[in-house]
């Protein structure tokens, strides 16, 4: 097979090649690699390669696990193996070569199910805003439109995936980073509840738990088989989701039962938010498309209590870890951390964060999970999912997001837009997937996304299995796609 076939196998189908000896672990990885070096130039999507480290891992013994010998990246930030480069887009940890000192959980765990990595994906600085442009490494650009964003922050591996370069790869979500770059780029994100993937042994939570980690991928068969294979807690983790009641890869085809399921078209608790009309007739379609597999739908979504503030509670806990990184990586580096380390956003927050006290983030926490009981009670009284856009936007074009200006935290401002549906998922801890149900009238990728109950990641990948079916986006390429 070329690299342009390969290209277009999802994981599933590049790792039974494998098993099945029609090719072996280094032809994909070198096709992979070729695929690289053609598009990155383009893309700006891979900014650590290790292609010859990956070379040899692909003709050595590998894990045999349900993706073995197929390549692979990691994002340059949260889960990655000894050794690697781990620079997290700063200035800082890049001018001193950090390399991460242990294999975290989840990337120890990527490994032994047999991914071949070859390289790291840019990223944001610190993964703090919906696109991926930072200051050290240029823009990465979306394969449908390059000038626009592929969303952030795992918007490296988004772009590599949609781009064919290779069929999965690493993403992490605080505020809808995994979700946001596959709307942007035409691929199936999810989401997982909170503590179902492991940030140890380094990391206990992110800003009291709202980051999770997993991948973005072209189907949903590999976003099953990739939380089958890594879910599960480490050792001393402060939060454990339930166990699934069987492995997830058997929800892929499984009899769905009729669900009542809520249509939500309107941020809730940020009114102020307009939603682009595309955006929302998408949204519409994939209810008429449940509807039609028979699903009850209606619009009795959640609603919050108005006293709460949903977007200056969020930000204080954003501002408190990006206080709380800048002072771990002075204690990293052995000096002070400074404004000229980082980007004008990044110190903005960090400072923003000494400002507020510690009850205003207890405040803020309390607040959320509040938020989440709401949500778990409305479940409870007869919904089993909530159907929202995934983005309030479409992918915005490169340079929305500046920072460079006299008030760096408007930026941040900026993103309430793109994330006004994805965040609150973050805040209350529950499973969310976001689907490639539509385009727009330019033909740019739109997500749809499904929240479920905390737990019930079973209930996403059945339907959205269900949904695949019915509305297949395989063959669905962007103007920057392989290689003929």
């Amino acid at each position: 097979m070329n690299t342009e076939d390969l290209a277009r196998l999802d994981a599933t189908a590049q790792a039974e090649l494998v098993r099945d000896g029609e090719v072996s672990a280094e032809e994909l990885a070198r096709a992979a690699i070729e695929r690289a070096e053609a598009l990155n130039p383009e893309l700006n999507a891979i900014i650590h390669p290790l292609y010859e480290q990956g070379l040899e891992e692909a003709r050595g013994e590998l894990p045999d696990g349900p993706f073995r010998g197929v390549p692979f990246l990691f994002k340059d930030l949260g889960a990655a193996l000894a050794g690697q480069p781990l620079y997290m887009g700063v200035r800082a940890l890049k001018e001193a070569d950090f390399r991460l000192p242990v294999d975290t959980f989840l990337g120890a765990r990527f490994r032994d199910a047999g991914l071949v990595t070859i390289g790291k994906t840019n990223t944001p600085e610190l993964g703090i805003v919906p696109t991926t442009e930072p200051d050290i490494y240029g823009a990465t650009h979306n394969p449908w439109d390059l000038d626009r964003t592929p969303g952030g922050s795992s918007g490296g591996s988004a772009a590599a995936v949609a781009a064919g370069i290779v069929p999965i790869a690493h993403a992490n979500d605080g505020g809808g980073s995994i979700r946001i770059p596959a709307s942007c780029c035409g691929l199936v994100g999810l989401k997982p509840s909170r503590g179902r993937t492991s940030l140890g042994p380094l990391v206990g939570d992110t800003m009291s738990g709202l980051t999770v980690e997993l991948a973005v991928a072209r189907s949903v068969r590999d976003v099953a088989a990739v939380l089958e294979a890594t879910h599960g807690p480490g050792p001393g983790d402060p939060y454990v989701a339930p166990a699934p009641l069987r492995p997830y890869t058997e929800e892929l085809g499984a009899e769905v039962d009729s669900l009542r399921i809520a249509l939500l078209t309107d941020p809730i608790g940020v009114s102020h938010i307009e939603v682009d009309p595309e955006v929302v007739s998408a949204t519409r379609e994939a209810a008429t498309l449940l509807e039609g597999l028979d699903h009850v739908l209606d619009e009795d979504a959640p609603a919050v209590d108005e006293s709460f503030d949903l977007i200056e509670t969020f930000l204080t806990r954003w501002y408190a870890g990006q206080t709380e990184t800048l002072e771990l990586f002075s204690t990293l580096l052995g000096r002070e951390i400074g404004p000229d380390d980082v980007e004008p956003l990044t110190w903005a927050m960090a400072e923003e964060g000494r400002r507020r006290h510690s009850g205003q983030y207890l405040a803020a926490v309390s607040q959320h999970q509040a938020i989440g009981r709401m949500l778990g009670i409305w479940f409870d009284d007869g919904h089993d999912l909530l159907l929202t856009p995934t983005m309030g936007e479409l992918p915005p074009p490169l340079g929305s997001f500046d920072d460079s200006g006299p008030e760096p935290l408007a930026t941040i401002h900026r993103g309430e837009r793109t994330a006004a549906f994805t965040a609150l998922i973050n805040a209350t801890g529950n499973p969310a997937i976001s689907l490639p149900l539509a385009q727009s009238e330019d033909g740019l990728p739109i997500g749809v996304q499904l929240v479920a109950p905390y737990g019930r990641e079973d209930l996403l990948i059945r339907v959205a299995a269900q949904l695949e079916q019915a509305h297949p986006w395989a063959d669905q390429r962007p103007p920057v796609f392989a290689v003929a």
